[in-house]
């Protein structure tokens, strides 16, 4: 009798169709958005309060590969690899009168082509990707959402060619913070270093800093924004602009997916890009003009795995 009344209830479970079953988790999806929206609140909260905050997500990505006789291909027997990680960091402090904060954006790349039929070929891993920026913001608050600030820059190159070119940016203005997660700084007394080894068509000059930076994590997503751009008062050829967006969701544990990409905007940069692949523009006893040369977008993208820490 009671192996009847459990099957009965088994079937009348079974029976239920996808409208009910619609039906009775339309609720429960209600109470976790107003959890997720308390959780929210609490966090906002902790970020307003004084003191240190630290925190760091990063992407890593790998393919690798290996072929043997696939004739089908030109490299019929062939190895290749790339490699890439991307770090993003900070520690800030925030008190009643005044705020720091910093940053760190890292992103690596390496690549791999060995054909194993061509025994002089380069089969070592060569870099492909190379960017660091680190910054660092002081401000003195005349308000809740308004600061007098000082900005410190730098950015370059780690793998090839450190500091060469390297960039310095020294400033001092105001700064906005209008929401939790967004800064904006503007300062219109700045002075942008660069710096070279041996003769070349870098120079330094003053100007105008902007910054806008937006970080933010709700539940798994972790999500920024940063956009550093410099206007030369000497000429627009030697202003620059910087732009990087990282996103990452959250999987399981601290493992997830990522997406980072790059764009950067910068004159001087192409024109040596330019002299080094065709000498002919360097005219004897004059000097090379971005006149010459075409202003290349430059850009880069990375998709892999993440681990937030």
């Amino acid at each position: 009798m009671l192996l009847a009344v459990s099957s009965f209830g088994l079937v009348q479970a079974q029976e239920k169709t996808e409208e009910e079953l619609k039906v009775e988790m339309a609720p429960k999806k209600a109470e976790i958005a107003k959890l997720q929206k308390e959780v929210s609140a609490l966090q906002a909260q902790i970020d307003n309060m004084p003191g240190w905050k630290f925190g760091a997500f990063g992407t890593v990505g790998a393919n690798f590969s290996r072929f043997s006789s696939w004739y089908s291909q030109g490299t019929p027997n062939v190895s290749s690899a790339n490699a890439a990680i991307t770090v993003n960091a900070f520690a800030n402090k925030k008190e009643e009168k005044y705020f720091w904060r910093n940053a760190l954006n890292l992103n690596l790349g390496w690549v791999k082509f060995d054909d194993r039929d061509d025994p002089e070929d380069d089969d070592s891993f060569r870099n492909a990707t190379d960017v660091f920026n680190i910054t660092s913001l002081y401000g003195y608050k005349l308000s809740e959402k308004l600061a007098v600030s000082t900005l410190g820059e730098y950015r370059t190159t780690i793998l090839d060619n450190f500091n060469d070119p390297g960039y310095l940016d020294l400033g001092l203005g105001m700064t906005w913070t209008p929401v939790t997660n967004l800064t904006v700084v503007v300062h219109p007394f700045n002075y942008n270093f660069v710096f070279s080894n041996g003769e070349s068509i870098y120079e330094s000059s003053l100007g105008a800093k902007i910054v806008a930076d937006y970080t933010r994590q709700i539940g798994k997503i972790a999500f920024k924004s940063n956009l550093s751009a410099f206007q030369s008062y000497k000429s627009s050829d030697y202003s620059n602009f910087t732009w990087i967006n990282s996103f990452s969701y959250k999987l399981f544990n601290n493992i997830g997916v990522g997406f980072e990409v790059g764009l950067r905007g910068n004159k001087q940069e192409n024109l040596e890009n330019a002299i080094a692949e065709n000498e002919a523009l360097l005219v004897p006893g004059a000097t090379p003009t971005f006149n010459s040369i075409d202003s290349q977008l430059q850009s880069y993208y990375i998709l892999g795995l993440t681990y937030s820490f």
